[in-house]
């Protein structure tokens, strides 16, 4: 667990995240291990040894019902979990899940309240499990809370923004932020992703209802000039037309080469890229407020060169 917080001082990034975390064991030989967030914990505090870390609270229930379905809320946490509980062939409870999901969720709220605060410019939240397959009434894909989707609905009603942007470079499309906020005035969802693949959703023509989706389909093998290219002409405009007064990143770092899981062809300045895109929009119209929090990503060494990069230059 990396040192906490010192002064009260604000920062221009802060850091949140929870040992709770860690603990969460989807099981032996799964993918979505421990060892993803010790990489990432390891990397950044070698990398940015002065950075401030913070304990990332538990998420209230009332948080956690503005995203999610009440049924839900019971099913993982109204019981206690003995040795492992198999939500789906994907998807995996143990003892410490629970507060591993609350607390993931509860970081990306507490960022928020940091950025709105004037705390913090921005926030990067080191956690697991992930988060954006969970759909309102399902958790799936690895993932049990939507924790982005959770602090989306907690900055449009809590602190009243009437223009809130979701963006997700997972490679993996976010099927379950999409179901959340489909109908959600003020939001607007931006995805891009290798199709066909897991969850088979994220086309083209997949559009909001109240809300605003745009999903970028990318191909096997898809290059980094290809990539760029793609979200010069058809994303960062239509983000920047949107005039977010905060911009949520769904961070996963599985387009990556190396990942085992996909097949971009993405690099770790791709990352580097795409994030400085992200704070140059958030400046211009966000006072800088952009919060972050990891998703997928499964190879070690690209999760610790792109954390690293994704950090850097949200700095």
């Amino acid at each position: 667990m990396p040192a906490p917080a010192g002064s009260g001082r604000p920062v221009n990034l802060a850091l949140f995240t929870h040992p709770a975390c860690l603990r969460h064991d989807p099981g032996a030989g799964h993918p979505e291990a421990p060892a993803r967030l010790a990489a990432v914990l390891e990397a950044l505090n070698l990398a940015f040894p002065q950075l401030p870390w913070q304990e990332a609270p538990a998420a209230s229930r009332e948080q956690i019902e503005r995203a999610h379905s009440p049924a839900l809320f019971e099913a993982l946490l109204g019981h206690p979990v003995h040795g492992r509980r198999q939500i789906d062939a994907d998807t995996a409870m143990s003892e410490s899940s629970a507060e591993a999901a609350l607390r993931a969720a509860g970081a990306v709220v507490a960022g928020i309240d940091a950025v709105m605060a004037g705390r913090a410019r921005r926030a990067f939240c080191a956690v697991r499990p992930p988060g954006h397959h969970a759909t309102r009434g399902e958790a799936m894909g690895f993932c049990l809370f939507n924790s982005v989707a959770v602090g989306a609905r907690h900055a449009l009603q809590h602190h009243g923004l009437q223009r809130v942007a979701v963006v997700d470079f997972d490679v993996h499309h976010g099927n379950g932020t999409q179901d959340i906020l489909w109908d959600t005035p003020g939001s607007l969802y931006i995805s891009s992703h290798q199709a066909p693949l897991y969850p088979g959703t994220g086309a083209r023509s997949e559009t909001g209802g109240a809300g605003r989706c745009l999903n970028l389909p990318l191909s096997a093998g898809c290059p980094s000039a290809e990539f760029r290219d793609a979200w010069r002409r058809e994303v960062l405009p239509q983000l920047d037309a949107f005039r977010p007064q905060l911009i949520l990143v769904s961070a996963g770092f599985d387009a990556h080469r190396l990942d085992p899981l996909a097949s971009v062809d993405l690099d770790t300045g791709d990352y580097a890229w795409l994030t400085l895109e992200l704070v140059d929009i958030a400046e211009r119209h966000a006072h800088g407020r952009l919060v972050s929090a990891l998703e997928g990503g499964y190879s070690l060494t690209a999760l610790r060169e792109c954390s690293v990069a994704h950090v850097g230059a949200l700095q």
